[in-house]
């Protein structure tokens, strides 16, 4: 700038400091621009505002400041106490300078010296880095490479050797850094302090030394928390050190702004040049995580976390990052199969066969069974919209059944009227944004953590904030609740009706009535968790409670599709958008919005008793979709109605369990390769793209063909066509379901050698949905037996030594691991490798089970500690 044109900022500046402006704005200049913006405003976030770009590598609108780069320099003048308007001797870093009042800022654009220093901070950052762009990962996608362009020097004036590291270092099986490409920005430790939690990589040694590393006490000078997490036993390739373990680590990879932290999944796979970008949402959990599918040739090479911020910011689990393979796993279904019967009547092998033989043999026996006796539809929970009310429609319409369940998990008649009164048809009554907000929070039956991600890092944010109190009803408290300082209220397995109703009627232990008294605070949040389900009364209480305090209550189950069966009608007592079955007004509304004659008036039957009508022999046939077995509270059992039905249909994606034992299976599309919406915890219709061609048919499509075939349109061919049906639909104004009245119920006594079973499923476990993918299996926490010190004592086994727990159907063992919890209660992960709950034992949460001394040898302490993360 001139001289004159520097005193007519001057003067600029010096009469908008005297104009009077809102208390809670600021009035400056940058770059001869004036502006004004909220107070605490960033010098860096005003000038993105009017569209000035400043380089920066640490900056990150989601973490706090830090200016450890310096990339961000810029010249800055303010008014001093006479309202002279002086220089700051030194450029400032506008990433942690806040507007004020007639500050007048130069960026490199109008200021020599800022862009100087701009270009010695570029010039320092690249004298140790590698010249390894094309085969560094960033490259293509690299600020470094832009910025050393855009604001660094044309020439290099460093001469001299480069140092190096060995590379990589796998600082988890996950994760992979490369230290020499690091410009210690401190985006990935602030992120794993700051959002995570996880404090497993941080700033290692001092000087021109300093690196990014694994946790290492003897190198940071202080040490773990007790009963932080431990990893995984993957063999580590550097000094001693910490593995970066956590459910989150994949987000530093992104956030990133060099190659020095890559994902093993993806190193060296693609250049970002070559790649196809779909938006998308992720199919793992409730929360409906924006995420963006990047595919090369009709492979997807990887999946990075969208930009949303009403869900989830920018942040997503690893397994919705890296756990995409299943969907093209070798087991993948490419074309229907059917089943012969034998001379005997027995079944044969299954066969390929066409759709068109497919949809003939589908439904022939569909049409038998349903004469016969009736036929069944277990939908699972993986359901899009569309799926969902075309199953709901297919069960009512073409069938003439209300014999319709998702809830392909442990379920009740409480809990069926509880979504129904609550949950379906209710809008968007609690979002991430109240959670993040709220006063207090209590977690009934939810562990955040491990079954809603995207939840969990909300709740931390609001708990980091000073905002948020969280409470937690659970046996003990795990790591989760102590990351989001959570206070626990101790409740054994099936005793949770019981702490919660007496949370709703009066108590006088202190740290109930605390949590009471935080629930009544405007906006205050009971999340409820699908293991309440099992327990009786315990639903019913959180609806009294809710009614006491004034809490809104927020229904946030594990799995994608469970939301839109509620709110499209695949459960037995509701039709779509809460309408309930047994209301005739509503089943006339609905038949005439369906185009049928009439409607079945009677609720169906829930999950367990379909699978019990099935196995007596009162259903004839059942069609399934997407259902494990391994998900349902007695797989065995279930496995044996399965054998015993006339004609099995299953539509699903890759062989299992369940199209084992089907007599047609026909083949349905992933996500990655049809187009759809989910309905996530909060209500939001989170819709997404085909990111690959195919040819291949979601389940809609399918049981559109199928209902032809047995004489019916269903209008469901398109998601076009369904969408347009569910927008000439009202939500129901009548009369919804009732309210729950189911009276908690005292288990009875344990007797001397057994324990009651808590157990919930963790994030990273032997699920399906992340087979294919050993980097990310390398990472899970592996599986432990949880029990107290008294349980264990009156075992006779030690602290890490192998526990066995047992029933007539089978035993696990897994070592032991000392924990402060209830007294005669034993904790195993529900599906963890090894340690199958349901299927090995046949019981679920709140059961009986009976503990015995391991014959495996006892593990060391630090093994033990290793188990235990």
């Amino acid at each position: 700038m001139t001289a004159t044109t520097d005193k007519q900022a001057v003067s600029t500046a010096t009469q908008a400091a005297a104009t009077p402006k809102p208390a809670d704005s600021v009035t400056f200049i940058i770059d001869g621009v004036e502006t004004t913006v909220p107070k605490g405003t960033l010098v860096i976030r005003a000038a993105e505002d009017i569209g000035i770009q400043i380089p920066r590598f640490c900056d990150h609108p989601l973490l706090r400041p830090a200016g450890a780069c310096r990339q961000c320099l810029v010249d800055v003048a303010a008014p001093d106490r006479e309202g002279n308007v002086r220089p700051m001797p030194k450029p400032q870093t506008s990433c942690t300078l806040e507007a004020t009042p007639g500050m007048v800022v130069k960026t490199q654009h109008t200021s020599q010296s800022a862009d100087k220093a701009q270009q010695g901070i570029m010039e320092m950052l690249l004298i140790n880095h590698p010249l390894d762009c094309p085969t560094c990962d960033k490259g293509g996608e690299c600020p470094l490479q832009n910025q050393a362009m855009s604001n660094g020097r044309p020439r290099t004036r460093f001469i001299d050797i480069k140092r190096t590291f060995p590379k990589p270092i796998r600082i988890s099986t996950q994760i992979l850094l490369d230290r020499e490409r690091c410009v210690l920005c401190q985006r990935c430790t602030r992120f794993t302090k700051e959002i995570a939690g996880d404090n497993f990589i941080d700033l290692q040694k001092r000087g021109a030394m300093q690196q990014i590393g694994r946790f290492d006490e003897g190198v940071l000078g202080y040490a773990l928390p007790d009963g932080a997490n431990q990893p995984v036993g993957a063999a580590l390739e550097d000094e001693s050190g910490q593995p970066f373990t956590s459910y989150f680590s994949g987000n530093t990879v992104q956030i990133c702004p060099v190659g020095a932290l890559t994902s093993a999944a993806y190193r060296f796979r693609a250049r970002p040049f070559d790649l196809v970008s779909t938006p998308a949402i992720a199919e793992h959990d409730a929360s409906g995580s924006a995420i963006r599918v990047d595919h090369r040739r009709g492979v997807v090479v990887r999946r990075l976390a969208g930009d949303d911020p009403a869900v989830n910011e920018e942040w997503i689990t690893d397994k919705d990052r890296f756990a995409y393979t299943w969907q093209t796993a070798p087991d993948r279904l490419t074309h229907p199969l059917v089943r012969d019967r034998l001379a005997d009547g027995s079944r044969g092998e299954l066969r390929a066969a066409s759709w068109v033989e497919a949809f003939g043999v589908a439904a022939l026996g569909l049409a038998a069974a349903k004469s016969e006796g009736g036929v069944g539809v277990l939908p699972g929970g993986r359901l899009t919209i569309e799926d969902a009310y075309t199953y709901a429609k297919f069960a009512r319409v073409v069938l003439g059944t209300n014999d319709i369940d998702h809830r392909a998990r442990p379920h009740s008649d409480e809990e069926e009227a509880f979504l129904g009164h609550a949950v379906a048809a209710s809008g968007l009554r609690v979002t991430f944004g109240d959670l993040e907000n709220a006063p207090a929070v209590l977690l009934a039956g939810l562990e955040a953590e491990e079954e809603a991600g995207t939840v969990f890092l909300r709740l931390r944010k609001g708990v980091q904030a000073r905002k948020v109190r969280v409470f937690s009803v659970a046996p003990f408290a795990s790591r989760g609740l102590e990351r989001l300082d959570g206070t626990l209220l101790p409740a054994a397995p099936g005793t949770e009706g019981e702490v919660l109703a007496a949370m709703a009627g009066g108590t006088t232990d202190p740290a109930v009535s605390a949590a009471v008294e935080a629930l009544g605070a405007d906006g205050a949040v009971i999340a409820v968790g699908e293991r309440l389900a099992s327990v009786p009364g315990a639903l019913t209480a959180v609806l009294d409670l809710a009614r006491r305090t004034g809490a809104r209550v927020a229904w946030i189950p594990r799995r994608v599709g469970e939301r839109a069966g509620v709110e499209l009608g695949t459960l037995p007592s509701l039709l779509p958008f809460g309408r309930p079955v047994a209301d005739a007004a509503a089943r006339v509304d609905m038949a005439a919005a369906w185009d049928a004659p009439t409607l079945p008036e009677t609720p169906g039957r829930n999950l367990g008793q379909i699978l019990e009508a099935l196995a007596a022999g009162q259903l004839k046939g059942v069609v399934l979709g997407g259902l494990e077995l391994a998900d349902l509270p007695d797989p065995a059992a279930a496995r044996a109605a399965l054998e015993a039905a006339d004609i099995v249909v299953s539509l699903e994606v890759r062989a299992s369990d369940a199209t084992a034992l089907a007599d047609v299976v026909l083949p349905v599309a992933p996500p990655v390769e049809r187009a759809g919406s989910y309905w996530n915890w909060e209500g939001r219709v989170r819709t997404f793209g085909q990111a690959l061609d195919s040819s291949a048919m979601p389940d809609h499509r399918a049981l559109d063909g199928l209902a032809a075939e047995m004489g019916v349109a269903l209008g469901a061919a398109t998601g076009t066509q369904v969408r347009a049906e569910l927008d000439q639909l009202g939500v129901w104004e009548g009369e919804r379901l009732a309210a729950p009245s189911t009276t908690p119920t005292t288990p009875a006594p344990v007797g001397a050698g057994e324990a009651v079973l808590a157990t919930w499923r963790m994030l990273l476990d032997a699920g399906r949905g992340q087979d294919g993918e050993p980097h990310l299996a390398g990472t899970a926490r592996k599986p432990v037996a949880r029990v107290s010190a008294a349980t264990a004592s009156a075992v006779g086994v030690a602290d890490g030594a192998p526990l066995r727990v047992v029933t007539d159907r089978g035993a696990i063992e897994l070592p032991a691991v000392v924990t402060t919890m209830p007294d005669h209660v034993v904790w195993l992960p529900t599906n963890s490798p090894g340690c199958a709950v349901r299927a090995t034992l046949g019981v679920d949460a709140g059961a009986r089970v009976r503990l015995e001394q391991g014959a495996a040898p006892a593990v060391t302490t630090d093994a033990r500690v290793e188990e235990e993360a």
